[in-house]
């Protein structure tokens, strides 16, 4: 004959699963983040990588808008390393932006949170000028605003030990260093 449990033993296991099912989360439901930052942390890096968003997507914008409108002797040298430069930007937002939700925070995506988010001075575009050391100069100057915000975030996140936006931060600076000494380059 096999012993029961004493009654007081029965009652705690019974309320054990009556309260660990009435604190597990509801179907379809999502448990919190934990990803060993806390949401102070997460919150403080998400919103430089908005930021860091905000200033590569402009740059990314100019670049698409001088490939386009570039005209000159450099035509053929400028509109080929522009199109590599935006083909690469564009794949590197949405790395940047999927960070910023992995980290639980939604990534700004108008050109209004863009524009109050960005370091990068609104200059004048292909209408008012068409002169390509213009082009060049604005780009050299953007690709470095991009490099500062970067490192702004990367300090932020090797304080808190995130070492994947670190890892993100440090790739996207070697590019837009490459690009801005490149750029500066042709203006030598």
């Amino acid at each position: 004959m096999a012993k029961s449990k004493p009654a007081a033993k029965r009652g705690t296991a019974k309320r054990s699963k009556r309260e660990a099912a009435t604190n597990a989360p509801q179907a379809g439901s999502a448990p919190a983040i934990d990803i060993g930052l806390s949401t102070a942390e997460r919150r403080k890096i998400a919103d430089g990588l908005s930021r860091f968003l905000a200033d590569a997507y402009t740059l990314y914008l100019r670049t698409h808008s001088f490939h386009w409108n570039v005209t000159g002797p450099m035509f053929n040298t400028l509109h080929l390393m522009f199109e590599t430069q935006y083909t690469e930007q564009w794949t590197a937002l949405d790395l940047v932006a999927e960070r910023i939700r992995a980290l639980g925070f939604n990534a700004p995506g108008s050109y209004g949170e863009f524009e109050r988010l960005t370091s990068i001075a609104d200059e004048p575009g292909p209408a008012d000028t068409t002169d390509w050391r213009e082009m060049v100069r604005q780009l050299t100057v953007g690709n470095e605003a991009v490099c500062r915000t970067a490192r702004q975030v990367l300090k932020t996140a090797e304080g808190a030990s995130d070492d994947p936006t670190v890892d993100l931060m440090t790739q996207r600076l070697q590019v837009h260093e490459k690009n801005a000494w490149m750029l500066r380059s042709l203006l030598m």
